[in-house]
């Protein structure tokens, strides 16, 4: 099976060889269970008549070998015998799911952390392109129903194979004919019913992994939207958007049970009635009761074996049939060979930047569209503060994220003191960095470890995140008014802090690592003109020891820049100090004056 091929090769080497230390514990268990099966013929047989102990050439030698005097302390040995054997046979059983099930929740974990970290190492471009609910949905439930419904189910049939296999040797050794009866009538049965629904339940398993996406999905925006959707009170609209996929989902996994369990009702019916056959085919053939009570014993205790097997073996395949789909879709996304995390930046050593950065006829478009900017040159000098300022669509944020090197530019490159930012030496270049974009994401976590965010708690700074706090101006509001100072919890995306409160701390973490450039991607542009102001004098004092860029969209707040850049459509139209501008652009002016009437009309309706 092609879904097989893929799991195999989604296992790790040491995950490999567990499946194949747990093959021979599995042959071990289903032997052990047909050797507990085995043992209650002769037990049965002896009940029946107890000198049959004459007539069995393996009861009389054991008879002998162990100097047993009467029949009775014989039968007595048989039925401790057969007992001990059973109970053998159900604690290796036991002890074999108890490693099934601990290998299956480990494989859990590595799949879901291999995925995550296959999703981490994707390019930064890949998750401007998809829904995080997907990838979320991927992590959290596909890899789920890859293990569960395949993996788990795929061991489980190789054990219950076996303990078939090894009952169906029992049964011919015995009687060929009982043999015939037993696997022709239940396991043909199991056969035709399952080459009847495949094809269905590869249908439906496309359709529940479609289905559970869309629940994730507005699951996800419903949450996420809390405040907009109370405000417009939609939440009647987003439940039915939920309930559609929600009852397609609970419908598909209740038709793959249903298929999975059923057929075993009408099956025990044939199975049980089927003794009753037996019963009228031997008394038929002239055999008493002494030779048809061991021989029904048997067939009873068989049949209480071998339908839990031939059950778990329809379910299995069921099973693996249903989750074939999550399969290819965990493969497609984690399959293509193992990745080395980035090492952590505290461990990384900075690109050497002491004079400037360049990026030189740098063109990048994103994927299905024209290039947003095009043979771009720009030069930052050490130390200086400059602006990206223009119309939505010029190219200001593609610049940044180029200077972030979270783009790869298609063409031209980056220099960093004319060393070129490549591949190998982004996490050195990346370690000079500090972000602030405009919507800061906080943890619901105390406001320490969100400043020294993705810090280790036993490894968080305080001094660093006090000295960041400092410089980004909230230190006195965090130790005068936050009830439990810096661990205080803000709260999911920091609900109980207001927007300036939340820009302040998102200064301070990119600050926490004490970065040599600061980079704000108009992280200021959700907020009123006062808290703006304030935010941007803190700016203004970071900038007089670090390289500061910064996108805006007040012209006001950058006066004070060394340079600013004016963009259009993916070039640099112009460039100069703010008076420089003012005194020579007619568009500068006609953006300044613009700002101006929205500066003042932003003040009176407030």
């Amino acid at each position: 099976m092609a879904a097989a091929k893929k799991v195999f090769a989604l296992l790790s080497r040491a995950e490999r060889k567990q499946v194949f230390l747990l093959v021979p514990m599995i042959a071990v268990m289903a032997l052990m269970q047909v050797v507990g099966v085995a043992s209650v013929m002769p037990f049965l047989a002896l009940v029946a008549d107890p000198s049959a102990v004459e007539s069995s050439r393996l009861l009389s030698r054991a008879y002998e070998l162990l100097a047993f005097q009467s029949y009775d302390s014989f039968l007595v040995f048989a039925g401790v015998g057969a007992l001990t054997l059973l109970l053998l046979s159900n604690a290796i059983s036991a002890y074999t799911d108890w490693m099934l099930l601990r290998f299956s929740w480990r494989l859990n974990h590595a799949l879901s952390k291999r995925m995550l970290e296959r999703y981490l190492h994707k390019p930064y471009v890949f998750f401007l392109s998809q829904n995080t609910s997907r990838l979320g949905k991927n992590l959290l439930s596909e890899v789920k129903q890859v293990v569960k419904g395949f993996v788990v189910s795929g061991m489980k049939l190789i054990a219950k194979g076996i303990v078939a296999v090894f009952i169906l040797i029992l049964l011919v050794a015995v009687n060929p004919m009982l043999a015939l009866m037993a696997f022709g009538l239940l396991g043909g049965a199991y056969v035709v019913i399952f080459l009847g629904v495949r094809n269905r339940l590869a249908v439906i398993g496309k359709k529940r992994s479609l289905n559970d996406r869309e629940r994730f999905k507005t699951a996800n925006e419903a949450l996420s939207g809390a405040k907009e959707i109370k405000l417009l009170g939609k939440e009647r609209a987003f439940l039915e958007l939920y309930t559609v996929p929600s009852k397609r989902y609970s419908r598909y996994m209740a038709n793959h049970q249903v298929i999975s369990t059923l057929p075993r009702y009408g099956l025990e019916t044939i199975a049980f009635g089927g003794m009753i056959l037996i019963v009228l085919y031997l008394l038929g053939s002239g055999q008493g009761l002494a030779n048809i009570l061991p021989l029904l014993g048997l067939y009873a205790f068989a049949t209480y074996r071998l339908m839990p097997a031939l059950q778990n073996i329809f379910s299995s395949s069921t099973d693996m049939r249903f989750s074939a789909p999550a399969v290819d879709l965990i493969f497609n996304d984690i399959a293509d060979g193992e990745l080395e995390l980035p090492p952590e930046r505290e461990t990384v050593k900075p690109l050497a930047f002491h004079r400037e950065i360049r990026m030189e006829r740098v063109t990048f478009g994103y994927p299905e569209s024209r290039p947003v900017i095009s043979d771009f040159d720009l030069r930052i000098e050490s130390n200086s503060t400059i602006a990206l300022v223009g119309p939505t669509g010029s190219g200001k944020t593609t610049t940044v994220d180029i200077l972030l090197g979270l783009l790869t530019p298609q063409a031209g490159r980056l220099l960093v003191d004319d060393v070129p930012v490549t591949a190998a030496n982004l996490p050195n270049w990346q370690a000079n960095l500090g972000y602030v974009p405009q919507e800061i994401y906080l943890a619901d976590d105390t406001v320490a470890r969100n400043i020294a965010f993705g810090v280790p708690v036993n490894r968080v700074d305080m001094a660093a995140v006090e000295r960041a706090a400092k410089l980004a101006n909230i230190h006195d509001f965090i130790v005068s008014e936050l009830p439990q100072g810096y661990q205080t919890v803000t709260g999911e995306r920091g609900a109980r802090l207001s927007g300036g409160q939340r820009q302040r701390l998102g200064i301070a973490r990119a600050l926490y690592h004490d970065p040599s450039v600061l980079v704000l991607d108009e992280a200021t542009s959700a907020l009123d003109g006062a808290t703006e102001e304030s935010i941007f004098k803190a700016v203004s004092e970071i900038g007089k020891s670090k390289t500061v860029v910064m996108i805006a969209h007040r012209l006001a707040t950058v006066r004070d820049c060394d340079l600013i850049y004016v963009l259009d459509e993916g070039n640099v139209v112009v460039k100069g100090s703010y008076d420089e501008l003012l005194a020579s652009n007619v568009e500068f002016r006609r953006l300044a004056k613009l700002d101006e009437i929205i500066s003042k009309e932003t003040v009176s309706s407030s």
